[in-house]
């Protein structure tokens, strides 16, 4: 039996073959909600994407995403590691409300609560307002019974609680971690493709719906060696033909060679996802965000540090530009035009309210969002709804205020401060040169650091 919205939507589209434009087909096309399609990388770097100045890996998919979209340049993930960064995209809380401030650590971790199940994430508001939400990849906030995602306001959930896999036999610590629903099974399949695969058959089904997917890929993580068997080779995975694309073997030896494959693997999946919507004529009315959790991580001694966080320093784990600083895409056809640049300081926390804004929603009475609806700045290139954006983890803390930042590795030790425009890289510290300016910026800082320790 066709549904009453499919019901609604046939007699609109026999209307329009009849040669009326009717006054009720207006309407229904001006009522129509959004659809939000959230997709993220794991650990990608902001160099290795083809749009931000990488010609040696092949992204082709993300390249036109940004062709048709808005390219943001001074994007931030709210916090420099996977766990706390997907908790901070889902509440749109900085990390020190929400109250998960490190990473998950093995089984017992990532099997635990993870994320206060006290707080609200994003499907929970989308769910009223007649959102079909599915989440399809990375979990990583928590998976003991109640936090599951079909737990949390997710109507479907295919994937894997913890922070890494491996590709192909979708193993984390010698447990198999794939699952539906709130059931481990045991699937074929390179990860990054069945991702896709289920978020493609999700639009699919709810294609009548207004949607919200949540589509965290695996890739392009670094391969974990106790997600091996004894003696399989702890080497970047990808599909032959994705190797056969660069004109390489799959028995490739040379890591950056394999880096750069998972990655293509990704954006080919990226998009066969974009091509579905476009077939079943759904992108004209569907929200893209593309973005990584963190930067790349830039760790000493494993080899496998091939990875750009250019032309930025460090990476993952600390609060550098390199570890915060990341890709990011947004498409919205006939809000956003087409191949723009947006290089007002946003962060990850504002989807949150853009997204329930746009679905007609509100934000519960007596929840504090950190995140600011970023539409006018994606829309028309106004300044950024933030006047500073806060960070902490571990010892490192930070703060960026306009195009200055101050950032210390140590709590309680002294602040560096950099001109981002000037030094992207933060090779030259400024605090000496000046010390007013970094005394009223370190004295804003305090201020946010004491509400957030306020919190209850």
């Amino acid at each position: 039996m066709r549904s009453d919205t499919g019901r609604t939507l046939f007699f609109a589209w026999t209307l329009l073959l009849l040669g009326g434009d009717s006054a009720f087909t207006k309407d229904l096309k001006s009522s129509q909600k959004p659809n939000f399609l959230i997709m993220t990388a794991d650990n990608l770097g902001y160099g290795d994407v083809g749009c931000y100045g990488n010609p040696k890996v092949k992204t082709p998919n993300i390249d036109k995403l940004a062709s048709d979209g808005v390219r943001l340049t001074d994007f931030y993930t709210a916090s420099p590691t996977c766990t706390v960064s997907r908790a901070c995209l889902l509440t749109g809380r900085y990390p020190q409300r929400h109250g998960l401030t490190a990473q998950l650590p093995g089984i017992e971790g990532n099997y635990g609560e993870g994320l206060s199940q006290s707080e609200v994430i994003l499907p929970k508001l989308l769910n009223p307002l007649g959102y079909r939400t599915g989440c399809f990849g990375k979990w990583n906030i928590g998976f003991a019974p109640g936090s599951r995602p079909t737990e949390r306001g997710f109507d479907e959930f295919f994937g894997h609680a913890s922070g890494n896999i491996d590709y192909f036999t979708h193993v984390y610590n010698q447990k198999l971690d794939m699952h539906r629903g709130i059931e481990p099974v045991q699937v074929e399949g390179y990860s990054t493709d069945l991702f896709a695969d289920e978020a493609i058959a999700f639009i699919k089904k709810n294609r009548d719906y207004p949607f919200f997917v949540y589509l965290p890929f695996n890739a392009p993580h670094f391969p974990n060696p106790r997600n091996k068997q004894p003696g399989d080779p702890c080497i970047w995975q990808a599909p032959d033909r994705d190797f056969e694309t660069y004109g390489w073997s799959a028995e490739e030896t040379d890591e950056k060679r394999r880096y750069y494959t998972v990655i293509t693997a990704m954006d080919r999946a990226i998009g066969r996802v974009l091509q579905n919507l476009d077939q079943m004529g759904l992108a004209q009315n569907t929200v893209v965000i593309f973005f990584s959790d963190n930067g790349a991580f830039m760790l000493e001694n494993r080899g496998l540090e091939v990875a750009s966080n250019q032309p930025f320093r460090n990476g993952g784990v600390t609060l550098y530009e390199g570890g915060i600083r990341v890709p990011c895409i947004v498409r919205w056809p006939g809000k956003i035009k087409a191949g723009t640049l947006c290089d007002a300081p946003l962060i990850s926390l504002d989807w949150f309210p853009m997204l329930v804004a746009h679905a007609g929603g509100k934000v519960p009475q007596g929840l504090t969002l950190d995140g600011a609806d970023p539409s006018d700045a994606l829309f028309t290139g106004a300044d950024s709804p933030h006047e500073s954006l806060f960070f902490e983890y571990g010892n490192y803390q930070a703060m960026r205020k306009g195009n200055f930042k101050i950032l210390r590795t140590e709590s309680g030790g002294p602040f560096s401060l950099y001109d981002l425009d000037r030094d992207p890289g933060e090779t030259t510290d400024l605090a000496q040169s000046q010390p007013e300016l970094l005394r009223r910026t370190v004295g804003e800082f305090d201020v946010i650091q004491l509400e957030m320790n306020a919190e209850p």
